[in-house]
Order: structure tokens, then sequence, then C-alpha cells
């Protein structure tokens, strides 16, 4: 079964293969200084190969025997994550099948800094990265890249394999990732990490106090649960993160048209970002308490399923009025939050393919943040957009006056209100189960890359994962 047997990707190799070559990377700045101090023969060969030391093109050096011992990339001045993909593909598509398992590749610049070094590694390995579990030819054709001795080798793989685990986990169909092999996938995990998973399961939910959980998850023969896991040393700050884990949307009593239902196996993409980022936060030693809390559920169809209109019980004690069945997700993670808040976190977290809305408002790309900490969101922000970080969330409100659009006559409020502003509202309903002392982020994310982009596969993706990591990095690392 693919979930219990998926693996951190890492696909670097330690030491160098007989044929090695080295790839000079030049920015396209540095392109007309370093030209003009070649030999006329390599400035020759530049004028008949154009090469303008341009983002994804490369130049072959051959000796006498006609054997490459050297390769010039271009790069953008940034040194970008995709830069670093571009540079694998071109070579990948230069050399033969044959050829690329003969030989290894190695990294070198004098104009680059570390980080930049780093970030074209990184997009060299994200380029590796292909979901061959059904294929029944799996060989995947790459490029060997044996890391730098003048870089930080964990970090790198770590980076690595916090955003693959994510793509695995996403990119698995949900007949192979229901709640059963969600919660195997996180005890690989767990056990990577030598940390307890703790499970809630079944009618367990009911007795221990998390109905919506439970209802949502109901109709379904998988049946729902809460993982739950906690690591880091307890005089460290309380970092709390909840991720959404449906492992299939079909919408419920409220059914999804097909065409949408397409791509539900990616709305437990929450799930696994908050798994991504706490192996990250885990593998990095990041000085905080974590704790991870994985409501998964199937929303499905049957004659005990949920209904619309229906009123019902919260962990908080809020009584709920659910408009529509397939607005589930915000039901599940209320009780999670709330269970979250009782610990009294310094921050709580928490990821989830929530709303087309925010899909119609930012595109495929843009996760939707919200916070009730406005100086925390707009410092996320800004820094997404960095070059070391590449992952632009954007903060939206969490409009007050719109909170009386979730009014109900009958209940204490209702899942899904009357206002068109469907992300906000959404953040808004979850801001009920949040104790006002806590600092809280809502991410709101797509966790799928729709078309397919260089380093980038079209398929489960991380969306905003990268920004988190690099503000809790930021506000808690040593």
């Amino acid at each position: 079964m693919p979930s219990q047997n998926i693996k951190f990707f890492n696909p670097f190799i330690t030491s160098k293969r007989k044929n090695d070559i080295i790839v000079t990377v030049i920015t396209a700045n540095d392109f007309d200084t370093w030209s003009n101090a070649q030999t006329p023969v390599l400035q020759l060969l530049i004028a008949e190969q154009g090469f303008k030391g341009k983002s994804g093109e490369i130049l072959i050096s051959r000796d006498e025997a006609g054997k490459t011992n050297t390769i010039i990339a271009g790069s953008s001045d940034s040194a970008s994550f995709s830069d670093g993909s571009k540079i694998h593909d071109a070579i990948k598509n230069t050399f033969s099948e044959d050829s690329l398992k003969k030989t290894s590749f190695s990294i070198e610049s004098n104009d680059l800094d570390k980080q930049q070094l780093e970030r074209l590694h990184i997009g060299w390995a994200l380029a590796i990265y292909k979901f061959s579990f059904y294929k029944k030819d799996k060989e995947n054709k790459h490029a060997a890249l044996c890391l730098s001795s003048n870089i930080d080798k964990k970090r790198i793989q770590t980076y690595v394999e916090g955003v693959c685990f994510i793509r695995d986990l996403v990119n698995i169909p949900a007949n192979d990732m229901g709640p059963d092999e969600l919660e195997a996938a996180t005890k690989t995990l767990t056990k990577h990490h030598k940390v307890k998973l703790k499970v809630i399961k079944d009618n367990d939910l009911t007795d221990q106090n998390f109905p919506m959980i439970y209802e949502v998850g109901k109709a379904s023969p998988r049946r729902p649960r809460l993982l739950d896991f906690t690591w880091g040393d307890e005089k460290n700050p309380k970092v709390t993160l909840v991720g959404k884990g449906v492992c299939f949307d079909t919408g419920g009593l409220d059914i999804k048209p097909s065409q949408f239902m397409l791509t539900m196996k990616k709305d437990m993409g929450g799930s696994a970002h908050v798994l991504g980022l706490a192996h990250m936060i885990m593998s990095l030693n990041l000085p905080i308490r974590l704790r991870v809390l994985i409501p998964a559920v199937e929303n499905s169809i049957a004659g005990n399923a949920y209904r619309p209109s229906d009123i019902i019980n919260s962990r908080k004690g809020i009584t709920v009025e659910v408009g529509n069945t397939d607005a589930e997700g915000r039901l599940v993670l209320a009780d999670a939050l709330t269970y979250a808040c009782e610990e009294k976190p310094e921050l709580l977290i928490d990821f989830a393919t929530l709303t087309g809305a925010a899909r119609i408002a930012l595109g495929y790309d843009i996760p939707a943040m919200f916070s009730n900490n406005d100086e925390t969101a707009h410092s996320i922000q800004k820094l997404s957009a960095t070059d070391d970080v590449d992952d632009a969330v954007w903060h939206l409100p969490l409009w007050k006056p719109y909170r009386k659009e979730l009014d109900s006559p009958i209940a204490d409020i209702s899942s899904t209100g009357v206002g068109r502003a469907g992300a906000t509202n959404a953040a808004l309903f979850l801001q009920e189960f949040i104790d006002n002392d806590i600092e809280w982020l809502h991410m709101d994310v797509f966790s799928w890359e729709q078309n397919g982009k260089t380093g980038r596969p079209k398929g489960g993706a991380d969306t905003g994962m990268r920004a988190i990591f690099a503000f809790l990095e930021e506000r808690y690392g040593e």
C-alpha cells in the first residue's frame, strides 16, 4: 500500500561518480564580465552556442576527445529555486539516459553566496521529483547532484524531504489515502522522529467530545479520527499546527459536480502541509514545543450522513446550523482548534484546502492568509516574497462587519452564512472557536499545481508551507 511505503525523498548523492562534471553558474548580470575574461576559444564557443547566461541556458565545453568536461549554466541574479530546476532540466535533456547513470554533477560559483547555492541545490532536487507509485516503469531519468561541501547539507535535504512529503501524500488517490492510511503516513513521520502518536477514533470521538469531527466522518465506512502528537522541550514556546485531513470530499448530500470532485483527493492537503512543516521543524530542531492535530475524515454519502439544515453541537459548546455539507472542513477544524486552545499555545496555525473563494480571489498559487494579529500577517507576507522563501502568501481581512452574515435564527452560528466573501466568512467562522488571547494564523491553501512548472510538476504541491517555516525560524530560531 503506497501510504505505508512513503519514504523521505532524497535524490542527492554523497560521493562523486567516476565521471563528475562541474557546473559553473553565471548570473545574467555577471555574464559580460565573465565572458570577456575567457579564452578566445571559449569565447568562440559562447558565440556559436548563443550562450547569454540566461536562466535555463547551458554551455557545454568538451575536451580534445570530445568528452564533456565542464558546463556553464545561466541563472537569474537571485539564483532562485526555479533556476536550479531549470539547470537540472537543461542538463537532463542534453545527456542520454546511459550517460546520466554514469555521471554526477557538482555546482560551483565564485559569484553566489551560500544561500544562493543552497537554493540552486534545492531547485535541482525538486525538479527530479516524480510521482511514480502506480507506474509500471518507475525509472526516473535525472541528473544526479553531489552536494557541495560548503553548504548546509542537512538543511537542503530536510527542505526537499518536507516539500516532497507533501507532494506524495496529496498525489496518492483516495482509495489508498483514507483516514487509516493518513494515520499510517503520520506514523511514518512520528516513528522517524521518535515521538508517540495518539489517535482518538470513531465512537471515542463522541465520548471525548469531538462531535463535529464525528458528524462529518460518520457516513463513511472509513472511520473518522483525530491524530495528535507532540515534540520538543516543554520549556520552549508552544506552537500548535492543525491540518484539515478530509481524505476525500464528495460534498456530502450537497454533492459536488463531477468536474470538481476530480481533485478532491487533495482535500487532505492541509494535513499534508502540517506534516511536511512538522518534519522540517523537528529535523532542524527548531526550539519550540510543537503539537500537531489532524482531524482525519472522509465526507461521504450514506443514509446516516449529516444533512444541510442539521444543527450540531461542537466541542466549544457552540451550536452550528449546517448551511452546506460541502463546507465540512471548517467543522472538523473547529473542534480541533478548540482542543488546541485548551493547551494555551503561544501560536496556533491551521492549514486547510478550505474555500474556492480564496482561489477566485488569489488564483491557484497564492494561499489566502488570515490572522488575528495584523502585524504578524504583514511580516509573513513580506517574508514570503523574498528570494530565500519564494512562496508568496497574501493577507486577507477578518472583516468583523461580515460576522453578522453568519448569524442563524435557530442556532448560535451558521456554518456558511449568506455573504459573498466566502474565504473571509470561513475564517470568521473558525475565529469563533479561537480563544481571544491566542495568536492565530489560518492558511487557506490550494495544495495543488494546476498546470505544471519547472521544478513543480502538476499535482500535489506545497503552497504556503515554506513561508510559514521561514516565519517560525525567524521568530524562534537560535
